[in-house]
């Protein structure tokens, strides 16, 4: 593949992390915004427990608000578990080690990065998992 280049990087430079670190606060400050949303979902819940009997085509109505709180749960669960993946990728960043593959020790294609700003593994290490 194209993608090594002769004098392989060992690590991003200071601008290139920076540019992460751009993304990943966006995603974090996102994610963030979405998990107190299910929280409040996930408390306000307790008042309509009496339209759990509603009709389905009042489901599709009002979508999210709807949610089941186990439903909610879960996604605040998996929210949170993907805000902490972006603060460690955020202290990778401060420790410059950021978007190094933890499995070969290469960098990670910055393609990969910033569609998942906090992989560990490069896309050979992770297909090599299957």
């Amino acid at each position: 593949m194209g993608e090594n280049q002769k004098t392989e990087k060992t690590r991003y430079s200071d601008q290139e992390l920076e540019e992460f670190k751009q993304i990943i606060l966006e995603k974090l400050e996102k994610a963030r915004k979405d998990y107190n949303l299910l929280k409040s979902t996930i408390t306000q819940g307790d008042s309509n427990d009496v339209q759990d009997t509603s009709p389905t085509f009042k489901v599709l109505e009002e979508g999210a608000s709807t949610l089941s709180k186990e439903e909610a749960g879960n996604l605040a669960q998996r929210q949170l578990k993907f805000i902490q993946h972006l603060q460690a990728a955020l202290v990778r960043i401060e420790h410059k080690t950021y978007g190094i593959c933890r499995e070969t020790g290469k960098l990670i294609s910055k393609e990969r990065l910033r569609a998942v700003p906090h992989a560990t593994l490069s896309i050979e290490a992770k297909q090599k998992q299957k």
